[in-house]
């Protein structure tokens, strides 16, 4: 399915990937991992051709159909369902054509081209697709430019997964959804019929999904078979070897080098002892194993303030006049709290937390904070703020006012930057390299508080546990936003419920709230059904059939066009079959005049017998709406 030999590829002039090969089979799950800032997303836009290789080959079959999350969701009328079905591009390419060609062999192919991809069934398809990732009925024919930039890359999601290429190339697909969203995703992939590649740092969605991991590393990609656990241990073994055979052989070197020192000065020994120097420099010495670490997370030390730092006052708060988010917020925060916001996406988690971050005036209520109250906001949409054409010690040294370079260096190396990373320019770092940049600037004049909206977006798994680390080591409040479960239990105490307008504390566990959210999921749909009105089907047989006669009797001019309509499928239906029978016939096509005739007469009766098809169902669907 995809093969890469070769590949070699340098940035700014660091080498991301270096003669790197990869083969991957047909049907194949692939979780693609790594430190952040090896590659993993360069490697997907070398794939799909975003960027241009410097060296090595990309193999697809000509005839595979690629696909990946777009970026450029618009932001217009059109409706999510429409959104979503024109992901699959030859489809719509398709549709319209069949709309405007007036060449009836063409037509035909089209239409034949169109039953083949099964073109007909695809917006009950997208739909479902929609609802698995929490959006309701009533919003998939709202316009996209009502959701928020989290929703459309769900719609986003929601195309690529509509499309089903061969080989789909998945960047973070979890970063945008909710429990319930990830709970849908993860059995979608788990029954993906192609070949797919994912990057993530969630490790449940890597061990439930992928039966192979590629993990790059030292510029290479080295591939292992199952899951992320299995990968895991498979790894940590073979390293294990490496380290014993590094010992092993840095034993020889040292006794190759102790010969040479003591008998290189020896004429009875100097043909031994240039033997050993020779052998000596062709030692393959394997490089030493370390000990993984992330990079260190290491957020300054605040001063002690008398509680509570924060206090929320029956506030309520929104973005539009009379139109609240929240209503009735009534909480406080101590120097040793550390909350998770809890409530599905759209809720109102970020809007609490930009109230509490002093982003948004509360419009009744109050929010009183402690006078010294210095607050840290860490939100990935700051990254935008950024100057991406500054490096990141300009950004930190242009937010750090009037401190030296020591001083900015040195609060840069605690979060991981070294000196030739911060002289990087920030375009050019990675999503994670970015995130750390973001910590660094919220947390470099040493907050009380820490606002956390989804701070493990772009974290590898190694960063993740560093930042908890960090948490836990922080003498600060920290309110956390995450959809990373691992991260909440590790980090969080305290529970609050956003939901329905309000917050309120909750007292279950993760547990019991994943518990909750479904079963909430499954009473709104129960109730959705309950409140649809009965269906025809649900009366008996003799109901049917008298219910069926008087509304034939009712409308009669509609009946009777509905069944001419259908009249004329069948015999449209009859005489093509007939058609099809005399080609099939031995030596048909020995008379090429009449074979020639007949296939023009079968693909004109193909377009006729179509758009007898199209009206019989709209004369079908006008007759069933009517009612008695």
């Amino acid at each position: 399915m995809l093969n890469i030999t070769g590949l070699t590829y340098r940035i700014a002039g660091r080498t991301i990937l270096e003669d790197a090969s990869l083969r991957l089979q047909e049907r194949w799950k692939v979780g693609v991992v790594g430190a952040n800032g090896v590659g993993k997303s360069t490697l997907f836009n070398l794939i799909s051709g975003a960027l241009t290789m410097d060296a090595g080959e990309i193999e697809l079959p000509s005839n595979a159909k690629f696909g990946w999350v777009k970026q450029d969701i618009p932001s217009d009328n059109t409706s999510l369902l429409d959104v979503v079905l024109a992901g699959d591009e030859e489809r719509a390419r398709l549709m319209q054509a069949s709309e405007t060609e007036e060449d009836p062999y063409k037509l035909a192919e089209i239409h034949t081209r169109l039953m083949d991809i099964d073109a007909y069934s695809a917006p009950a398809k997208a739909a479902t697709i929609l609802s698995g990732l929490g959006f309701k009925e009533e919003e998939m024919s709202k316009p996209i430019s009502d959701f928020s930039g989290g929703w459309r890359m769900r719609v986003a999601l929601a195309a690529a997964l509509l499309n089903e290429p061969d080989l789909l190339l998945l960047d973070e697909p979890t970063n945008h959804l909710d429990i319930e969203a990830i709970m849908w995703l993860e059995e979608y992939l788990m029954n993906y019929p192609h070949t797919l590649l994912i990057i993530s740092h969630d490790r449940d969605l890597l061990n439930k999904c992928a039966d192979h991991i590629v993990h790059i590393e030292n510029n290479k990609l080295h591939t292992y078979t199952g899951n992320y656990d299995t990968y895991e241990k498979e790894r940590a073994e073979k390293r294990m070897n490496q380290q014993k055979l590094h010992e092993k052989q840095m034993a020889q070197k040292a006794h190759l080098e102790a010969y040479i020192n003591r008998f290189k000065a020896k004429a009875s020994k100097a043909k031994q002892a240039q033997s050993r120097v020779k052998q000596l420099e062709k030692m393959d010495i394997v490089s030493a194993v370390m000990a993984e670490r992330s990079r260190p997370f290491i957020f300054p030390k605040p001063e002690e303030l008398s509680p509570p730092i924060l206090s929320i006052d029956h506030a309520s708060v929104g973005y539009e006049a009379g139109k609240p988010i929240l209503t009735d917020v009534n909480e406080r925060i101590d120097m040793d709290d550390r909350i998770a916001l809890l409530g599905a996406n759209g809720n109102g988690k970020s809007t609490l937390i930009k109230l509490i971050a002093d982003r948004l005036s509360a419009m009744q209520g109050e929010v009183i904070r402690h006078e010294k109250l210095r607050i840290g906001y860490f939100s990935q949409h700051q990254a935008e703020e950024l100057d991406l054409n500054a490096t990141a010690y300009e950004e930190m040294k242009r937010v750090m006012k009037g401190k030296d370079e020591k001083e900015v260096r040195g609060l840069l190396g605690k979060f991981g930057f070294n000196k030739e990373l911060s002289d990087n320019r920030i375009d050019d770092l990675s999503g994670g390299e970015k995130s750390r940049l973001l910590f660094a600037i919220m947390s470099y004049d040493a907050p009380h508080l820490i606002l956390l909206d989804e701070p493990t977006n772009h974290l590898d798994m190694d960063a993740r546990e560093g930042l908890v680390q960090a948490l836990n080591g922080y003498n600060g409040a920290v309110i956390l936003v995450s959809h990373d479960p691992s991260m909440v239990e590790k980090v969080a105490d305290r529970l609050w419920l956003v939901k329905d307008g309000a917050c309120l504390p909750y007292d279950g566990d993760l547990d019991s709230y994943r518990e909750l959210v479904i079963e909430e999921r499954r009473q709104e749909k129960k109730a959705e059904k309950q409140s649809k009105p009965k269906k025809e089907g649900k009366l008996s047989k003799k109901e049917l059939r008298q219910l069926a006669a008087k509304k034939r009797k009712t409308f009669p001019d509609a009946y009777k066009a509905m069944d001419e309509a259908e009249k004329k499928v069948k015999a449209l239906a009859k005489e093509k079959r007939a058609l099809e029978t005399q080609m099939a016939e031995p030596g048909f096509f020995d008379n090429k005049p009449l074979a020639d005739k007949t296939q023009r007469d079968h693909a004109e009766l193909q377009v006729k017998l179509e758009g007898a098809e199209v009206n019989w169902l709209e004369l079908s669907e006008k007759y069933e709406s009517l009612s008695v």
